[in-house]
């Protein structure tokens, strides 16, 4: 059954998703300094940026592991007419996302446990908490 990619409109773009680092006193001084200087508009700015550079240097390497992984890069959306779809084929899904996976606030947690077999997802996983509930065994967290 071939996987369903989400397209989103610019105006339904996901939310980002909120980290929380432990920095030493004398890194975040620099980090602050940089911003009082004017280089970056703020802590946020400078982290972002950093990260994408590190990002951008490893960007091969990236690539390499999520084609050996066989992982979907980018967004991937399930419906309860995706899944109704698979188990009408009698397949079941393995999910393997890097980025975000939702899962639809239409799927009933019967109807996820019947045709997900696992969730691995490098990123965010999307779903109710009670679809969430009935996948816990299958979930894999990095």
């Amino acid at each position: 059954m071939p996987r369903k990619s989400a397209t989103l409109a610019a105006s339904s773009k996901p939310a980002d998703e909120k980290i929380t680092i432990n920095i030493g006193c004398v890194d975040l001084g620099q980090i602050d300094l940089l911003v009082q200087e004017g280089f970056y508009a703020n802590r946020t700015d400078l982290i972002r940026t950093a990260i994408r550079n590190q990002l951008a240097v490893q960007a091969d390497m990236v690539r390499n592991v999520v084609s050996r992984k066989a992982l979907v890069l980018g967004i991937q959306h399930f419906t309860a007419d995706d899944l109704r779809a698979a188990k009408a084929a009698g397949q079941t899904l393995q999910i393997r996302v890097l980025g975000l996976a939702t899962i639809a606030s239409d799927v009933t947690p019967a109807l996820a446990q019947a045709t997900i077999e696992s969730v691995m997802v490098l990123g965010a996983f999307h779903a109710s908490p009670a679809v969430k509930a009935a996948l816990k065994g299958r979930i894999r967290t990095p």
